[in-house]
């Protein structure tokens, strides 16, 4: 397994910040304790440059072999067998005999650092040693290669109290909304700060421990499609494990949690790159929100499973036992609005509620009804849909077919996001990482776009619903149309019922599943803009509506509450300075000025609730 601990510039910067920037203090320690100090926080070098030549150089490299480090040799052209260059374990011409261009080549040194790969440099004496534009770059470098950090609130997850930083202004302001996020969500600030892997995939390995020192691993779930680092679609298994590397996983998970003397259900979340190569994330001591398909490809009940630990049983399964049997997907519904930064928040009240659970396969768990209200208070989650199937192709079939029958209506919802991510070409292939959405939808989710074909479909549809409507009263069991659409015969057979907003069609000979939005009590509605030929001729002069000056007014872009108010009346703000902070459903979000401006007015203050497209401020 591939370790995931802090690198040690990451660990050097950290402690930094906690006692620069976060905790500022004076302290006073007795020189023969310093070492002792020193020690405790140490984290060991494997690699040191020597950015300099002869009698020095030599003397280094022979400490470093004394203490296990490895050793890298800088050289000019005519020093290339010179014993210092002998004597390291990798050396580097970084040019020519003048010492202006090699010795005292920032340049090149700086090079040589990032191609080998050192975590020190030693200067020596004489060349660069007492040069403090070279320290100045070094410290400037090791800040880089720490970065980007992920920031995380420890007592909790669901991508709540996270944030990722990419230098020291970002990591400052992480931590600030990161612990605001994590005390409002968890009644705990305390963060982890860990190394930001990129592009990785999201996989997580489900734990079962007893009070007896048993322990086993339930496989692995994939995670990767996320959006805000919250999970948004999960499947078991995954297309991306092979047996070996399941294997390796589950049993370091297993390791963990004897190790910790864990017992109850938990989950062990690791980061896997490319090439498989896994590293460990956190382990989520509780239930997970994905745990239903483990529950689906296992047969195992983990609710019942901790329960029965917590009553004292021993674990009656042995790892052997624990199968990988068929394929399960779950879609997170949320009520959000997924044209909107991948979701949102949309409150309001369900006036329409029905789910799929009708259909083969496929479980729907909730805790809301028709008539229950969506507030800015809570996670904005409706439900977890869920699939099963003994292929992957099957458990996404089923979950299209589901996602299609499932009927919410009052409050705007990620349906439409979750279909198009689930039969996208990439999704179906098994070609995903926690970048996923931005990568697919770089300038954001706009919504599923219809063929002519699909057009033309849809106009039928709508026409033998309406001829569906004049034939009621003949009691029609299966009304059955043919028509042309745009020059294409289009044919319609299905069935309708008044009592459902659901509509089964068949066209073409392919089964469609519709949705009725609205059916207004006279059967048809026309809205038309009646104007006189004068009228008509004088419109073609009226000014047009002036859109609204974005640059100058800020609002707020969903409903929630003020949580901090960064300015007021006659200040001067800067072209990306926060201006005032929204939460809702325990997120918050920093509001931020397009551009340099005096601030008019302010038209909000902390506390207050504010709603979706509300004015909070004004500048000039």
């Amino acid at each position: 397994m591939a370790s995931h601990g802090l690198s040690p510039s990451l660990n050097r910067l950290l402690l930094a910040l906690k006692y620069a920037t976060f905790q500022p203090r004076c302290c006073a320690v007795h020189k023969a304790h310093y070492s002792t100090v020193y020690n405790g926080n140490e984290k060991t070098f494997d690699k040191i440059l020597i950015a300099n030549r002869g009698e020095i150089a030599c003397r280094v490299i022979k400490t470093c072999k004394k203490m296990g480090i490895q050793t890298v040799a800088v050289h000019s052209d005519v020093d290339s067998s010179a014993v210092h260059v002998k004597m390291a374990d990798e050396a580097v011409c970084v040019g020519p005999a003048p010492t202006s261009k090699s010795y005292l080549n920032m340049d090149a040194i700086m090079d040589a650092i990032r191609s080998t790969g050192a975590q020190a440099v030693h200067p020596g004496y004489g060349f660069l040693s007492e040069n403090k534009e070279f320290a100045k770059r070094l410290v400037s470098n090791a800040h880089n290669l720490c970065y980007p950090v992920m920031i995380k609130a420890s007592a909790g997850g669901g991508g709540k109290g996270m944030r990722i930083a990419w230098n020291n202004e970002e990591t400052r302001e992480g931590f600030r909304f990161s612990s605001q996020e994590a005390a409002s969500s968890f009644g705990d600030d305390r963060l982890l700060i860990e190394k930001y892997i990129d592009n990785p995939r999201h996989i997580e390995i489900q734990v079962l421990a007893d009070k007896h020192g048993n322990a086993l691993w339930l496989n692995e779930r994939e995670c990767s499609i996320q959006r805000r680092n919250q999970k948004v679609v999960e499947e078991a298994p995954s297309t991306f494990l092979d047996p070996s590397t399941r294997r390796a996983m589950g049993e370091q998970a297993v390791q963990l949690a004897k190790a910790v003397q864990y017992s109850s259900a938990g989950t062990v979340e690791f980061l896997v790159d490319s090439k498989k190569n896994f590293y460990f994330l956190e382990m989520n001591t509780r239930l997970q929100v994905e745990h239903p398909i483990t529950e689906c490809i296992t047969g195992l009940d983990l609710v019942e499973q901790m329960i029965r630990v917590a009553k004292g049983y021993k674990l009656h399964h042995k790892q052997e036992d624990i199968p990988i049997n068929g394929w399960a997907i779950e879609s997170r519904v949320y009520a959000e609005d997924p044209y909107k930064s991948f979701g949102l928040p949309s409150i309001g009240r369900l006036s329409q509620y029905q789910e799929p659970v009708n259909l083969c396969n496929v479980r729907v768990d909730s805790g809301i009804q028709e008539g229950s209200d969506i507030s800015i208070y809570y996670d904005p989650m409706i439900s977890k849909l869920v699939t099963y199937g003994a292929t992957r192709a099957e458990a996404l079939s089923k979950m299209e077919d589901a996602l299609d029958n499932y009927v919410i209506r009052g409050v705007t919802h990620n349906i439409p996001l979750l279909r198009e991510i689930i039969t996208h070409p990439r999704f179906i292939s098994g070609d995903i990482s926690t970048n996923f959405l931005p990568e697919v939808y770089p300038d954001g989710f706009k919504g599923h776009q219809l063929e002519a074909s699909t057009r033309r479909e849809l106009l039928a549809s709508a026409a033998a619903l309406h001829v569906a409507s004049q034939l009621r009263s003949q009691r029609i069991l299966v009304l059955y149309i043919r028509m042309f659409s745009y020059g294409e015969r289009v044919e319609v057979c299905g069935q309708w019922s008044l009592a459902s907003p659901l509509l089964p069609l068949t066209i073409n000979n392919t089964h469609r599943m519709l949705q009725l939005l609205s059916y207004p009590a006279f059967l048809l509605q026309f809205k038309v803009r009646v104007l006189s030929k004068l009228a008509a001729e004088l419109n073609s002069y009226m000014p047009e509506k002036v859109p609204e000056d974005t640059t100058s007014i800020l609002r707020s872009p969903m409903p929630g509450t003020v949580v901090a108010v960064s300015v007021k009346a006659g200040d001067t703000v800067a072209e990306g300075q926060e201006i005032c902070v929204i939460e809702a459903m325990k997120m918050q979000n920093s509001l931020t000025a397009v551009r340099q401006a005096k601030v008019k007015s302010v038209h909000c203050k902390a506390g207050e609730t504010v709603g979706e497209g509300d004015l909070l401020v004004e500048l000039e």
